[in-house]
């Protein structure tokens, strides 16, 4: 039976990052250099942490340091079992008749941090953990979503999200020799309440979209987008104010 109520999984405990990333400016500890950005010639990036604070002693696991914000390598035996276990059940999603409405919602139930009341996702669907991503109540999930979710991926109450879109939150070093060595890390990504991203939207690491935003097909959202809003291109831009 459907569960009137949010499903909700245990949320990990963060610890503070390294860095703080605010809208337009990045402080971060000096201890190095490297950046990692949310993307490639796009302007001002988020600063995830430095190569000084990649190669310091350090007791917590990779999976820890992962949840944290921190920069990581994915060689974590926990991340790889959590990994498949989202992969499979993507897969038996996938593998679901259409009709198999109850099902359906079991196994999104199983997969994510939480799934409001009425949000459906249409397979197929791909997540990185799947608990890491959570959905409000009355939200439609359109066919072929990607969501990446190795930070948290958190959408709102009444979103429309079309077929094709990517919420992207892993980031990688730009300097070669971190990345040679498999450092990563993420940004969370966060669609306010009533937001629509039309068809082939790729959402950037450390984005915010605000409530009521339109983003246009095909869009490739780089920066935080205010509310009320239409925006559309590559990167993104507001080419239209909504009314409240």
């Amino acid at each position: 039976m459907r569960d009137s109520k949010a499903a909700t999984a245990p949320a990990p405990t963060r610890s503070t990052a390294i860095a703080t990333i605010t809208p337009g400016s990045v402080t971060l500890r000096r201890s190095g250099g490297i950046r990692m950005p949310s993307t490639i010639g796009a302007g001002p990036a988020p600063v995830h942490d430095t190569i000084g604070s990649m190669t310091e002693v350090d007791d917590r696991t990779m999976r820890e340091r992962m949840l944290a914000g921190d920069p990581y390598i994915a060689d974590d035996p926990d991340l790889a079992a959590e990994s498949i276990r989202a992969r499979v059940l993507c897969h038996r999603l996938g593998q679901l008749s259409p009709d198999a409405g109850l099902e359906r919602r079991e196994l999104l139930v199983e997969l994510l941090g939480a799934i409001g009341e009425d949000t459906d996702i249409r397979p197929p669907f791909q997540c990185d953990y799947g608990y890491q991503t959570s959905l409000g109540a009355r939200t439609f999930v359109n066919f072929g979503l990607v969501c990446l979710d190795v930070a948290r991926v958190t959408i709102g109450d009444d979103v429309q999200i079309g077929p094709n879109v990517q919420l992207l939150t892993p980031t990688h070093p730009v300097e070669p020799g971190p990345r040679r060595e498999k450092w990563e890390g993420a940004a969370p990504i966060t669609i306010g309440d009533n937001v629509w991203l039309g068809g082939g939207v790729i959402v950037c690491p450390g984005v915010t979209i605000g409530e009521n935003t339109v983003v246009g097909a095909g869009a490739v959202v780089t920066r935080d987008l205010p509310a009320n809003v239409v925006a559309v291109g590559n990167p993104a831009r507001v080419v239209r104010t909504l009314d409240a």
